[in-house]
């Protein structure tokens, strides 16, 4: 045993220097890769410090973020503030505004009152002058022959206007009387005139062609081509319901043909001393169909003396026969189905470049006029300017100056209206 302890000996302090060889190696090798390391960092700072960069600025962008945010919501604070100055700011501002409209106000009705005092000024010099007419008999003052209601005093709402006495002729309204204007479907009332003045059979039948067919405004008709009516129901159609295939078709069978009956319309307007009115076709569809309203009042007071104008212009309603149709037609005066006129003889008319149109030949508080309204805008413009007219006639009679009749076998005798 001591042998073999003796002989172990030196094998363990070998085996323990081999051990702190091992360890010294280890250590070596250990401080030999730390200093590898730290000399890579060294030799390669690109790569190995950019880590380190992003985490700095990583860092730095997230304290600007915060100074940011800080700097928001201290702006917020700030803009709630200039919101609420503004507010303050525009209460202050406020009553300036309604001083202003205060001040717009008084003017309005300043201005309101001068109005009101000129009207009256106007007035007044009408007023002297019918208490200055005089009752006696007498011839009509020369003074008031010449008055003129240019003015308008009831504010129609038609270009020209013209209300005279049937009988005397007397002006007693004129608005533009003078004014050439497109008539359109007046000009039936001439055509009607010349036909009457042929003196064609009235039992005549006609038939409805191609040729009446309107190629100007392409107007709708129930008159279709091939239809046969008598003269005398055409010329209904044409003053009751302004038919214009009924009117086309009596101045094409007028003796001579079309032309004839429309060189025929213009000798008649010369005649009755129409000398601004001009046709060039007989419906009124045309816009160079022109006239003034003095002369139209002529026209009226003319073709009043036809018997079958006057009824036929009047009829509220007629049924024709044509074939196995029967065809129903209307007056297109809406005057005519109101009880509270009296209308002797009428005719409408509408074109866009004449308006609507209107004259009459009506009884007002016994007294006989003739109306013309021409260029009104408006489907029933012109059928409330009559009405108007008829309103101021009954109500404000004592506008009407001076009415004359005269007394046969006796002079004219000058009376005053006291409506």
């Amino acid at each position: 045993m001591r042998i073999l302890r003796s002989s172990s000996r030196p094998a363990q302090g070998k085996s323990h220097a081999l051990r702190a060889l091992v360890l010294g190696w280890t250590l070596g090798i250990c401080a030999f890769a730390t200093g590898a390391h730290a000399a890579s960092e060294a030799s390669a700072p690109q790569t190995a410090a950019e880590p380190a960069v992003h985490a700095r600025k990583a860092h730095h962008v997230v304290e600007p973020k915060v100074v940011e945010r800080k700097v928001v919501e201290h702006r917020k604070i700030v803009h709630r503030k200039v919101v609420h100055r503004k507010v303050v700011h525009r209460v202050v501002v406020r009553k300036p505004v309604e001083r202003k409209v205060i001040e717009r106000r008084t003017r309005v009705v300043h201005r309101r009152v001068v109005h009101h005092e000129a009207a009256h000024a106007v007035r007044r010099p009408i007023h002297a002058v019918m208490h200055e007419v005089p009752h006696a008999p007498g011839p009509l003052p020369a003074e008031l022959s010449r008055t003129s209601f240019s003015e308008d005093p009831i504010s129609l709402a038609s270009g020209s206007a013209l209300v005279i006495d049937a009988r005397t002729h007397q002006v007693l309204l004129s608005k533009d009387a003078g004014d050439v204007r497109p008539i359109a479907s007046l000009t039936k009332l001439m055509t009607a005139a010349v036909v009457l003045d042929a003196h064609q059979p009235m039992d005549q039948p006609i038939e409805i062609t191609d040729q009446d067919i309107d190629t100007l405004k392409w107007s709708s008709s129930r008159l279709r081509p091939g239809m046969v009516f008598t003269r005398e129901e055409l010329l209904k159609l044409a003053l009751m319901s302004s038919e214009n295939r009924a009117a086309h078709a009596l101045a094409r069978n007028y003796p001579g043909g079309l032309a004839a009956c429309i060189a025929a319309m213009n000798r008649k307007a010369a005649s009755l001393g129409m000398l601004h009115t001009h046709y060039i076709e007989p419906t009124g569809l045309s816009p160079q169909n022109q006239s003034t309203a003095s002369d139209l009042a002529k026209l009226v007071g003319a073709v009043y003396s036809y018997p079958l104008i006057r009824q036929f212009s009047t009829h509220p309603k007629s049924t024709v026969t044509a074939g196995r149709y029967e065809l129903q037609f209307r007056n297109t005066d809406h005057l005519i189905f109101n009880r509270g006129w009296d209308i002797l003889l009428q005719k409408t008319g509408y074109i866009n470049e004449a308006g609507h149109c209107l004259v009459l030949n009506t009884v007002v508080q016994g007294r006989n006029v003739i109306v013309v309204l021409l260029d009104a805008w408006g489907r029933y413009a012109h059928f409330v300017d009559a009405e108007r007219i008829r309103n101021w006639m009954q109500t404000s009679g004592r506008t009407l100056l001076t009415r004359v009749d005269p007394i046969p076998g006796a002079e004219a005798r000058t009376q005053t209206v006291d409506d």
